[in-house]
């Protein structure tokens, strides 16, 4: 069991974050490792550019950089907060010295992988950094860069959630709401299932929390020194979108009565969702999002409320009794 001593200051300190690069490197991981196996039909769509980008980068040198359970800190580097791109990523990762990189190098070369010629002759270079950032770049370019603004939006989503549950119940009941297997017990955070067991005292730094499409379905943590405490956990939505990620809403009763493209935002509003969100996530036009949002705010099911810069929806008691009669 591994435990996290939280304090009050720890809790005052603690924020959420998105990680677009370990997205990238948890889902080539998947890609190779068939105990991370991807839904079929995404590692069936993937899997040949991510064969040929390893012929063609030095991606497995990459790949070489990573064990069942851990990677090399520099080429998943700690966010800064919601706002984090893959091109700050990317050049947070091309800044790295050489000499910084170099323990994780030389660890990646003794490993089967790093022992390939090719694959030696890349870590052991002086310009092995930028080389496999480039490599990282065209694999995030050709493999996740279309699916990201649907994947960020199910993250993004999944923060007003938490953020939501923190206001109504405390953080208590957000830290336990995270996974199935983390537990709130005597001032402390409690993940009965980790491999690694231990306490972990955040001394007053607070605890980084990370939704993820990618990484699961566990949860997964940083201990160590670059990252701050971490708790990597899945994003709410992530099942359906893995279980259906092209499938269309059957014909139920809901959409009998008010349509498909509603009844789809209807049965997203699960939580607060503001327009643009809603758009990424569901990969519908804003404009027409927009329209259909009107319709069922004007009847009734949902109501708006501003939030800093944005405006969420959310049912209406007719609403949730339209989608939970719905089935």
């Amino acid at each position: 069991m591994l435990r996290f001593e939280v304090s009050v200051e720890d809790l005052l300190r603690s924020r959420f974050a998105l990680s677009p690069a370990m997205e990238l490197s948890a889902l080539l991981r998947s890609l190779t490792d068939r105990n991370r196996p991807l839904p079929r039909a995404w590692a069936a769509r993937l899997r040949p550019a991510f064969e040929r980008l390893r012929r063609e980068t030095e991606l497995d040198a990459f790949l070489a950089l990573h064990t069942a359970r851990s990677g090399a800190d520099f080429v998943a580097p700690p966010p800064r907060g919601l706002g984090q791109t893959w091109a700050d990523d990317l050049a947070a990762i091309r800044a790295t010295p050489a000499a910084a990189a170099r323990r994780e190098l030389a660890a990646a070369a003794a490993r089967p992988l790093g022992r390939d010629p090719r694959v030696r002759a890349v870590l052991d270079s002086a310009d092995a950094v930028p080389r496999i950032a480039e490599a990282m770049d065209r694999a995030w370019r050709e493999l996740l860069a279309a699916d990201w603004p649907q994947l960020r939006a199910i993250c993004e989503r999944d923060v007003v959630h938490r953020v939501g549950v923190i206001g109504e119940h405390g953080w208590a009941a957000a830290i336990e709401s995270l996974h199935p297997g983390i537990d709130w017990r005597a001032g402390g955070i409690e993940l009965g299932f980790f491999p690694r067991g231990g306490t972990v005292r955040l001394v007053g730094d607070g605890l980084l929390l990370i939704p993820s499409v990618c990484v699961g379905p566990s949860v997964a943590a940083h201990l160590e020194d670059p990252w701050p405490r971490t708790l990597v956990y899945p994003a709410r939505g992530t099942a359906a979108l893995w279980d259906a990620p092209q499938a269309a809403p059957g014909p139920d009763a809901l959409t009998a009565l008010v349509g498909r493209a509603r009844a789809r935002l209807l049965v997203a509003l699960d939580a607060p969702a503001s327009t643009s969100h809603l758009a990424r996530s569901l990969a519908m036009a804003p404009g027409a999002v927009g329209d259909h949002l009107a319709i069922l705010r004007a009847a009734g099911l949902l109501v708006r409320a501003r939030s800093g810069r944005s405006v969420l929806y959310r049912r209406t008691p007719l609403g949730e009794a339209l989608v939970g009669g719905s089935g």
